[in-house]
């Protein structure tokens, strides 16, 4: 039996290991996909710190990744004809797919993922990508780019003209604000404790970004009636009460940062009074993945400054590692089989 290699998360005993496993076989429906980029997100050292964990995994190992692009090797039975889905095909991964029943199962946490030279996947699940788009962009699409697009434009709503705030500027938050300037959201206020993290928020768009500290004066100056819609990529306590308290009336608040947390209102008085709304939000939509590789064909949507790093997939431990630390403030490290 063919084996390959990859990265394995033990649920159990919260460790990652780069293990040789067989190499997958597409059953109906199914493809399979020489995986040539793998991004790394919070929430794979999350995973494997325990701060999350599966909800629907089947086994005490999984092998992690839902950011993930490659070249389509081989088809199973019954695929049906999709438009620039073959063997050969370049193609990104959606981060998960969700089943007749509702319930949404994400790649790497509920089943194996893209930390892998080959990866499973349903055929609806992959994206044709333009040749001359990297494979290292490709694939933080599926997360790091659509689910703070998705917040946008689905939780959020955000308009043109918006008083818009993000707290936290890692590698969701950034895209935010990158995608917030895309679509005319005005003024944009970006919050984070790091100042290497402030700086490249303004150079993607940011119209101010300030510690948050000085969030309060800062959204006063630009906005005295308060933000329409505050985005927590943050995933802490002190970061919702402040963008909570930095709503205008009839204000949205997105929570998007996941910590296994409490959500908790300061007073739910002036959350009635103003008429203030709390949505959380996870994940895309296969429509949010083809509306962003449409916008990088267009040469709208330009991710060359998101890729930090690029590494062996032999070294994925110590890359997470390196993320948690936020050694070198990276916004994606990608893996390379």
């Amino acid at each position: 039996m063919d084996t390959m290699k990859a990265a394995r998360l033990d649920v159990t005993h919260h460790t990652l290991n780069v293990e040789e496993v067989p190499v997958p076989t597409p059953g109906p429906g199914q493809a399979v996909i020489e995986v040539k980029a793998a991004g790394v997100c919070l929430s794979d050292v999350h995973l494997l710190e325990g701060l999350i964990a599966p909800q629907f995994l089947d086994s005490e190992k999984v092998t992690l990744g839902h950011e993930v692009a490659g070249v389509v090797t081989a088809l199973g039975d019954g695929v049906p004809t999709l438009p620039g889905i073959e063997v050969g095909s370049r193609v990104l991964l959606q981060a998960g797919h969700r089943l007749p029943n509702g319930r949404i199962l994400t790649r790497g946490v509920d089943y194996d993922g893209g930390y892998a030279e080959y990866a499973l996947a349903q055929a609806e699940t992959l994206v044709p990508i333009p040749d001359d788009l990297p494979f290292e962009q490709a694939a933080i699409i599926p997360d790091a780019v659509s689910t703070p697009w998705a917040a946008i434009q689905t939780s959020g709503r955000v308009r043109a003209g918006e008083a818009v705030g993000v707290w936290g500027l890692g590698g969701l938050g950034i895209h935010a604000v990158q995608l917030l300037r895309l679509i005319g959201a005005s003024p944009i206020v970006a919050i984070d404790p790091l100042e290497a993290a402030r700086e490249r928020a303004l150079a993607v768009g940011a119209d101010v970004a300030c510690a948050p500290e000085d969030a309060e004066d800062a959204i006063r100056q630009l906005s005295p009636r308060g933000l329409d819609v505050a985005f927590d990529f943050a995933g802490v306590a002190p970061v919702r009460a402040q963008a909570m308290a930095s709503l205008a009336p009839q204000g949205r608040l997105v929570i998007v940062g996941l910590a296994g947390r409490p959500i908790e209102i300061p007073s739910d008085t002036a959350f009635a009074y103003k008429q203030l709304t709390l949505r959380g939000h996870y994940g895309s939509e296969g429509t949010d993945v083809h509306q962003l590789v449409a916008l990088t064909r267009t040469k709208r949507l330009d991710l060359s400054a998101s890729i930090s790093g690029v590494f062996p997939l032999e070294e994925a431990p110590e890359v997470l590692e390196r993320l948690a630390r936020k050694d070198g403030n990276p916004i994606r490290f990608i893996l390379q089989p």
